[in-house]
């Protein structure tokens, strides 16, 4: 028989706590942070690709962005959505093509660009279309094409993949009533914060006529509006024929010039209500010279190149109580061009074909107060540099983006909001 006072074996031991047990120090991390602290430092980030990397990172994350619309709204003021490149039209291709702007400061845009669809492979392909699939508008981070041929348009996102083809709304009820020349357009209406729905809207005019027809998502079908004739004194007075340049969307109303007389035509696409406002006379007949656009915070505006000068105009209160495009600024860029282009008013063409109005500043785009331009000349002298700039009314700073190579129709690309960044529900 074992004796009482035996020990037991080592490992059945209790072991004695100690007298002063060491606590291991607590530890913090960015996920035991309050959610309004979160989005603190989210607004620190220096760019909309680098949001959405970090907010994908955790389900936490993304429903704290996708919670507030507060918070996404501070954002955009902070960070206007970033330009990721152009879009050019086709020439003698089915798909138009795209030139990217490369920053080496920021590698979250560089691999948003890397990780997209620029190439438009997902659009249908038609070999016997021709010329294919044409740009209407690159808007909300969609670009808005319309292919004639198969009468089909296209809204495509590069980024996410989101596809909707759609008909062209039925030619004989639209153009029912018209006679002569008849012109078309088509805007894509969207917005940041319903990313999913959208709405088209079809303008078509002609001779002392026009009608609007606007498809809903939501329904799938078109809505042919009643035909408007406005007040004739508003057309072209020798043949009453209404000669429009191509139109505009500015946050929420489509603005068309005229290309002889000084007034613009204006459709609140809310209330889808018909409006004419003046245009400054010294714009009168110069439409290729300027372009109407939006500011930081979505008022219209309108900026006019000559030469190397812009105009800025905004539309304000005059003395007398009504509103009209007033001039708020001239701004000479000759100089920051020449700068931020390394050019210089010694080379041989510069000086030649400035002076003889060859060479000058266009505008491409103006979107969020950003102008987008290029130096252009009209003989395309080959050896003579020519780029795309941008230009902040709001800073004045001037932007070198890259060396143009192409001489077909430009579209700036911005980053929108990804849907995945707005909503109240993550879903798993």
């Amino acid at each position: 028989m074992a004796s009482q006072s035996q020990q037991a074996p080592p490992w059945r031991r209790r072991m004695r706590p100690p007298e002063h047990p060491e606590v291991p120090p607590s530890t913090t991390t960015i996920r035991d942070l309050e959610e309004n602290l979160i989005l603190e430092i989210f607004l620190r980030l220096p760019s909309l690709p680098s949001l959405v990397r970090a907010a994908v990172s955790c389900r936490a994350f993304l429903a704290a962005v996708r919670s507030s619309p507060a918070f996404r709204s501070r954002f955009r003021a902070l960070h206007p959505p970033p330009l990721l490149g152009f879009f050019f039209d086709s020439i003698g291709t089915d798909l138009p093509s795209f030139a990217p702007v490369r920053r080496r400061s920021d590698p979250d845009l560089d691999a948003a660009v890397r990780g997209s669809d620029f190439f438009l492979t997902r659009l249908p392909y038609h070999e016997d279309a021709s010329p294919g699939w044409e740009i209407e508008e690159c808007c909300q981070g969609y670009v808005f094409l319309i292919n004639w041929e198969t009468q089909q348009l296209a809204s495509y996102n590069p980024l996410t993949g989101a596809l909707d083809l759609l008909p062209t709304p039925p030619e004989k009820e639209i153009t029912d009533g018209f006679s002569g020349k008849i012109s078309m357009d088509f805007f894509l209406l969207i917005s940041d914060e319903a990313p999913r729905t959208f709405r088209v809207v079809s303008f078509c005019y002609g001779k002392s006529m026009m009608r609007t027809a606007i498809f809903s998502s939501g329904t799938g079908d078109w809505q042919i509006l009643p035909r408007w004739s406005p007040d004739p004194l508003m057309a072209q007075p020798s043949t009453k024929k209404y000669s429009l340049l191509v139109g505009k969307q500015v946050n929420g109303s489509l603005y068309w010039s005229h290309d002889r007389q000084p007034y613009q035509l204006v459709l609140d696409t809310a209330t889808l209500q018909f409006t004419f406002i003046d245009l400054p006379e010294h714009l009168k007949g110069q439409g290729h010279s300027y372009m109407t656009g939006e500011t930081k915070h979505g008022k219209p505006c309108i900026v006019s190149t000559t030469e190397f000068t812009l105009s800025v105009w905004f539309r304000r209160a005059s003395a007398d109580g009504v509103e009209k495009w007033m001039l708020d600024s001239v701004i000479a860029l000759e100089e920051e061009v020449l700068q931020a282009t390394e050019g210089s008013r010694d080379d041989h063409f510069f000086e030649k074909y400035s002076r003889d109005d060859h060479y000058a500043l266009k505008v491409l785009g103006i979107l969020d107060g950003i102008v987008y331009l290029s130096t252009y000349e009209t003989f395309n002298r080959p050896g003579f540099p020519s780029w795309f700039l941008s230009f902040c009314l709001e800073t004045r700073k001037l932007e070198k983006l890259f060396n143009k190579t192409f001489d077909n129709g430009a579209y700036p690309y911005i980053m929108a909001w990804p849907p995945s960044l707005v909503g109240n529900n993550v879903n798993p």
